[in-house]
């Protein structure tokens, strides 16, 4: 292919998923002049699989990427036709704000964001090639032969690097949703060092909702309370027009089809070589490993406003067709569907993420980042938040200036990266509050408070937005004065409140704060019983009744943080030779030479490292004289 001079760019990103947006969008807005190179302009943030944002961690990695001034957020607000909280019965650590998505107007509302923003290009083509020179990448060359060179360049493949879909015994070459597949690219990824390797992810059938019958299953309804992803989005936009999912179940029938098949079923016949999510397996990999079950639930869930197209939730399946139909005609109120897609397998390329440095910049050639599923994350809203930070840090870089991280106890999307820069992932990985130490301080209430001071100094929170910011921090602190300086008298009023939440009377007064720490004592109460106005703002009343609530385990989790940051400031030169320490464990050698670690708590977090090894390592580096790799 003859190839010719085309544009110099200041930030290049490739692949127009939910990871490869918010990079172009973020690099764009830090004034970096962007080009967003997608193989298909009809699939912009397009969403393959499930047609919604949100969730448990997820939802609260949403809520990050807002506050730090990137785009998912607001776009599902704007797009969204039901909008629920899960795990209200919980506490505020695992809560949860999931939306329902109408995928086309999802897809066609950041399409038109990205075709208006200043500085940014959106374009069409195929990125064959990568341009190296010296150990850093200085831009790419795409199918057509242009040659487009820039000071950073992110990519973002998702599932497309050298894709393969398969649906039982037929098996093509593709990207997501019969898109086409990058070839040449994760080729030249290889001849360029990276090791790859093959993960598999999967999608369920789509159905005619007409077709459907609801009266068999169960309604779920959106909430009626506004809720929101974005900090700028307001209660009087809240949708109330809002459309409904439905629940039904597998049963023993749908069993008894997918074990009769299993011998055509790809994932048991050798026919996937890829690894799949553990988190989010398909329906005949649900029926083998628990057998003992006999239903699993099934969520039936509207892609749009203006489309009957129905997808199965929980039902991913790479069967047969005839088989996929069998076994949806056996399910309560899907007897008479008709299919309008079969589910299929998709497998693709992964980047193995221990090649990436905190920033997301590769170890081995400078000013290359990678973010989303080619990381090897499963989810739109894990790859949205990588590609945010893989776009503020090479817009940084193009600007010569030091890169961007997150810690652990500062967000989950800190969390996401470190486990995988840290300990890499042999399955596509997928975020849980149970992966997060500080759960309790990296909540979906405030995202906000974590972050919008860092989204200001990086230039992508307003200034008007960061006032009222500001307002909000004051309005807090405030309220949390007032509710202190409130005293509860043990009124005859007040022992009825009491007996009606279930807790002891009151046998002197009590500040406000010390009421409102009794359990399912809510802020209007005290206001109530007191007679005073504390806040007007329900974010600022949310905000002081968890502080108080919670107060002793947050103190508990701060104090755990404080010696994260102490670990954390403990660095390790970058070129230490880890063969020149003696005594420590082979295990601990091979590992800390493949992923280098940047700190001593980075180390720590290291399979395979026990106290010994880090002991050793610490004392080394301590005593000064610290052998370097010799290049």
């Amino acid at each position: 292919m003859k190839t010719y001079e085309s544009n110099e760019y200041d930030v290049i990103v490739v692949g127009a998923g939910h990871a490869g947006v918010e990079a172009a969008l973020a690099a764009a807005r830090m004034g970096e002049k962007t080009l967003l190179l997608t193989i298909n302009l009809d699939m912009v943030a397009f969403m393959p699989c499930n047609p919604s944002v949100g969730g448990p961690a997820k939802g609260t990695v949403v809520r990050e990427i807002d506050a730090l001034g990137g785009e998912m957020g607001k776009n599902i607000d704007a797009t969204y036709i039901q909008m629920r909280m899960l795990n209200t019965g919980k506490g505020p650590a695992v809560r949860a704000l999931r939306a329902q998505a109408d995928k086309w107007q999802y897809h066609e509302h950041m399409k038109d964001t990205i075709e208006n923003e200043p500085n940014l290009t959106l374009r069409q083509a195929v990125a064959d090639e990568l341009i190296v020179e010296d150990g850093a990448c200085k831009g790419l060359i795409t199918n057509t032969g242009a040659k487009y060179h820039a000071k950073s360049v992110v990519l973002t493949t998702g599932t497309a690097a050298r894709g393969k879909i398969i649906i039982g015994e037929l098996t093509y070459s593709s990207g997501p949703n019969n898109s086409l597949p990058s070839i040449k690219l994760p080729e030249n990824l290889e001849k360029l060092g990276f090791k790859l390797r093959r993960f598999k992810t999967g999608t369920p059938p789509r159905v005619d909702g007409n077709t459907v019958d609801y009266s068999k299953t169960q309604e779920e309804p959106g909430d009626k309370e506004p809720r929101h992803f974005s900090y700028t989005s307001k209660d009087s936009d809240y949708l109330k027009d809002q459309m409904s999912c439905y629940m039904t179940y597998t049963n023993t029938v749908t069993h008894d089809i997918i074990r009769a098949n299993l011998d055509r079923a790809p994932m048991f016949s050798g026919v996937i070589k890829g690894v799949g999510p553990r988190y989010c397996p398909s329906i005949e990999d649900k029926v083998v490993r628990f057998a003992d079950k006999d239903r699993h639930q099934i969520f039936l869930e509207p892609e749009g406003r203006n489309t009957k197209e129905i997808y199965v939730g929980d039902f991913s399946t790479s069967m047969p067709e005839e088989v996929q139909l069998k076994m949806l005609h056996s399910v309560a109120g899907l007897e008479k569907a008709e299919l309008m897609r079969p589910g299929y397998a998709i497998e693709y390329d992964v980047i193995e993420p221990w090649q990436l440095k905190h920033t997301l910049e590769t170890k081995n050639i400078k000013h290359l980042f990678t973010a989303g599923q080619m990381n090897g994350t499963s989810g739109y809203e894990e790859a949205a938040g990588q590609g945010l930070i893989a776009g503020i840090n090479a817009a940084l870089s193009a600007q010569n200036k030091p890169g961007f991280t997150l810690q652990r106890d500062e967000a989950y999307i800190g969390v996401l990266i470190d486990d995988l820069v840290t300990k890499g992932t042999n399955e596509p990985y997928r975020l849980l509050t149970s992966r997060a130490e500080y759960r309790l301080l990296l909540r979906h209430d405030n995202a906000d408070l974590r972050l919008t001071e860092k989204g200001h100094e990086l230039g992508l929170i307003s200034e008007e937005r960061y006032a009222k910011f500001e307002a909000k921090k004051q309005a807090i602190s405030r309220a949390m004065a007032a509710i202190k300086k409130v005293t509860i008298h043990p009124t005859d009023e007040v022992q009825e409140y009491l007996a009606s939440v279930k807790q002891d009377r009151l046998n002197a007064g009590v500040s406000g704060a010390d009421f409102l720490k009794r359990p399912r004592v809510t802020f209007d109460a005290v206001e109530k019983l007191s007679g005073q106005t504390l806040a007007t703002d329900r974010y600022v009343k949310e905000q002081v009744e968890i502080a108080l609530k919670y107060e002793g385990y947050i103190k508990k989790e701060k104090t755990l943080v404080d010696r994260l940051h102490r670990l954390e400031s403990k660095k390790i030169p970058v070129d230490i030779d880890y063969n020149a320490i003696p005594s420590l464990a082979t295990e601990a050698r091979q590992k800390f030479e493949k992923i280098r670690p940047e700190s001593i708590a980075q180390a720590e977090r290291i399979s395979g490292v026990n106290p010994a090894d880090l002991a050793i390592l610490t004392a080394y580096i301590q005593q000064g004289r610290i052998a370097k790799i010799k290049k």
